[in-house]
């Protein structure tokens, strides 16, 4: 009797083994502080962040080619990546006026991740007096490549390199001491 019994646990585990999956790996666009290094304070307001639909996800999102997409089940953003875009501008962005308060809108057009090549993003951004209406002080389009390893940390670390670059336009169009959008 102790032998079948013996064949049942072996076989449920088995079973159970081989339906274990890859562990969920998760990211961010926030850099982590150096040591030594200290955190500025935000203090421009994001008013709206609008990114497009397809990448809009806590997996991160692939191009796979040039016609597909392939949605990374097993690597995730730590929210969703409006959200991730959000929180890492904001930790960035410094208003070299702060008596001045400013705010920017952003619409991400594109926001391409391709392992091996480049991560890219491309950004039409609104910076604003707060509280003015539409006034715009700049509308700019920004479009920001950095190359990528094959690996997914090599990939996250290039967008995360975007993002900073984006942060640094931002805040130093915040300064208004030249017409016209900062140069990428």
């Amino acid at each position: 009797m102790a032998f079948p019994l013996k064949i049942m646990l072996v076989a449920a585990l088995s079973l159970l083994a081989a339906c274990r999956s890859d562990p969920i790996q998760f990211h961010t666009l926030t850099p982590a502080l150096t040591s030594g290094s200290s955190r500025a304070a935000a203090d421009i307001q994001i008013e709206s962040l609008t990114v497009p639909p397809q990448v809009d996800r806590t997996q991160i999102v692939v191009r796979h080619g040039n016609t597909g997409i392939a949605i990374l089940e097993t690597q995730w953003w730590s929210a969703s990546l409006v959200d991730e875009l959000r929180s890492a501008l904001s930790d960035q962005m410094v208003n070299s006026h702060p008596q001045r308060k400013v705010s920017v809108r952003l619409e991400v057009q594109r926001f391409d991740s391709i392992p091996g090549q480049y991560g890219l993003i491309d950004v039409k951004w609104r910076l604003r007096n707060a509280g003015e209406g539409d006034s715009a002080l700049v509308t700019c389009r920004s479009t920001l490549q950095t190359p990528s390893g094959p690996s997914i940390d090599e990939l996250v670390a290039a967008q995360q390199n975007n993002v900073k670059r984006l942060a640094a336009l931002i805040s130093q169009a915040t300064r208004g001491t030249q017409s016209g959008c900062p140069s990428s």
